[in-house]
């Protein structure tokens, strides 16, 4: 398993008239996390696109169980479970200052080739890359 998690304050321009962060916040704060957690490992956005490697979103599902606030810092806790095929599976977990979830979400993106932009098989510097992450001794390789 490979872990990373990011911190961030919601803006004033990210809350709802509720005084919540507003819902469709939640997805670019996902996508934020999903990219530094790439970066810490070496993946990142600049790299997988000198390589002619895209990672379209096929899928994103969330839970909300709280509400965040604007200036609450959040936590954003970025997971990879398992070494990718085709698909590539992220779990998030989205914490307040309390340390209480505040949501879960998972993301869904696959590998396509930049050119011709079809899905591809995880290019080998990609697998190479993650299976070395995930067969550490623990299982558990976590950034913070």
């Amino acid at each position: 398993m490979i872990s990373h998690t990011i911190q961030l304050r919601p803006r004033y321009g990210e809350v709802d008239q509720m005084g919540y962060v507003y819902h469709a916040n939640y997805v670019s704060y996902c996508h934020q996390a999903r990219t530094e957690l790439l970066r810490e490992i070496g993946l990142h956005d600049s790299y997988l696109e000198e390589n002619n490697v895209m990672l379209p979103v096929i899928s994103f599902d969330i839970k909300y169980k709280k509400p965040a606030h604007y200036d609450e810092l959040i936590n954003i806790k970025t997971t990879i479970k398992e070494i990718p095929k085709v698909r590539f599976e992220f779990d998030f977990k989205i914490y307040n200052e309390s340390k209480e979830i505040i949501s879960m979400a998972k993301s869904t993106v696959v590998f396509a080739d930049a050119t011709s932009r079809l899905p591809i098989k995880i290019p080998p510097f990609i697998l190479n890359i993650i299976s070395k992450l995930i067969k550490k001794e623990d299982n558990i390789y976590s950034f913070i």
